[in-house]
């Protein structure tokens, strides 16, 4: 049995967030170049032991309050040495594309979706270094911009 398999189970439960320790926030978010759809990222992060998991989405853009259709999930992507997460490109209105350095694993759950009368692709796509990212997961890295925007 291929271990990587096996423990895909196990790690869904960390990916959905289903453990009072996990949170879950929405970290990045990219409007199609028309704005009638975005991408969201949320990063899933359960503790110092566990690595963080992304799950993207996609929700027809002005509906608020709405968590949008899952696409696509990872496991352990990093943009860099340091940096952990992905990026949300917007190739077209057609086609978004989630790119990323390395990961443990990922998954796209649906490589097509209709959304507001659009038809969209989802591509995942490694092997993409981002030496800007600045180090540790995305949410931190919101938390101490933000914390420095209050600063001033």
């Amino acid at each position: 049995m291929n271990l990587r398999l096996a423990l895909n189970p196990a790690l869904f439960v960390i990916l959905t967030g289903c453990s009072d320790m996990c949170s879950s926030d929405t970290v990045a978010r990219a409007a199609s170049p028309s704005g009638r759809v975005e991408a969201l990222l949320d990063e899933n992060g359960c503790g110092a032991t566990t690595s963080f998991g992304y799950v993207v989405s996609l929700k027809a853009a002005g509906s608020p309050g709405v968590a949008g259709y899952r696409v696509a999930s990872a496991y352990g992507p990093v943009r860099n040495d340091q940096a952990y997460g992905m990026t949300l490109v917007w190739v077209d209105e057609s086609t978004l594309e989630v790119q990323y350095w390395e990961a443990r694993w990922v998954t796209i759950e649906r490589p097509s979706i209709s959304i507001d009368g659009v038809q969209i692709a989802i591509r995942m796509k490694g092997d993409v270094r981002d030496d800007s990212a600045p180090a540790g997961g995305m949410l931190h890295n919101l938390q101490r911009r933000s914390a420095a925007e209050g600063a001033r």
